[in-house]
């Protein structure tokens, strides 16, 4: 049996260049999410949403391979991050941090499916973030991302670059939450070693004129 494998087949969205920015398309996916505040370092609510995305994933996984007979890979962890002022991520100021965690499921997993799983996963472990869990679709669209080689607190000056010189210089404004995708194991691997995707969805920055269109032809022609 095949493993369905969300990072091969959207391999545009998770092999991305840690050199120069690039330009992507997201589709619309659908993951399971918790959402929590604060320092991810040191919020006890930020571990237990981890624990309960993790404890249902696996279910879901293992109910779709017995039920239906399709296998799949459990995505890498995954989160949106807000705050009132942007610049937070570039100073660190992580206290003030809104945090979505998440993982994203395959297109044949029903809300049903995850309702399902996340009782499974509540009947055989107390999970206190577990009645915070439930399904969301993201249609990202258009975004920048580039790969982040190393420890997370040292992503500030890729964000810098990214915030003011490459969406500024490229006629792109923010369209949606910081997202990140940790394709690494933060608790086996070296910070030095660590490998993270920071996206951020992007629109046009200028108005749009009275026959529709934005006026600026820059956007969709970036070769990064």
């Amino acid at each position: 049996m095949d493993k369905y494998d969300i990072k091969k087949a959207h391999k545009q969205l998770y092999a991305p260049n840690a050199k120069a920015f690039a330009l992507v398309d997201v589709p619309e996916l659908t993951y399971i999410a918790v959402d929590g505040h604060g320092d991810p370092n040191t919020s006890p609510a930020h571990a237990a949403a981890v624990e309960a995305l993790y404890a249902t994933a696996y279910a879901i996984k293992f109910a779709s391979k017995n039920a239906v007979g399709r296998d799949f890979v459990v995505g890498p962890l995954e989160g949106l991050w807000r705050a009132s002022d942007m610049r937070s991520f570039v100073t660190g100021d992580k206290d003030g941090w809104d945090w979505t965690m998440m993982i994203v499921q395959p297109e044949w997993i029903t809300a049903a499916d995850i309702e399902r799983a996340r009782a499974e996963a509540g009947a055989k472990k107390d999970l206190p973030a577990l009645d915070r869990l439930r399904p969301i679709t993201l249609a990202e669209g258009r975004s920048v991302q580039i790969l982040h080689l190393g420890p997370y607190d040292d992503e500030a000056p890729t964000l810098a670059r990214l915030h003011d010189e490459f969406m500024p210089g490229h006629g792109l404004a923010f369209n949606g939450d910081h997202h990140e995708i940790y394709l690494s194991d933060a608790r086996r691997t070296a910070p030095a070693k660590l490998r993270t995707i920071l996206r951020q969805p992007v629109r046009s920055a200028q108005p749009v004129s009275p026959s529709g269109g934005s006026g600026d032809a820059r956007e969709g022609s970036p070769d990064e």
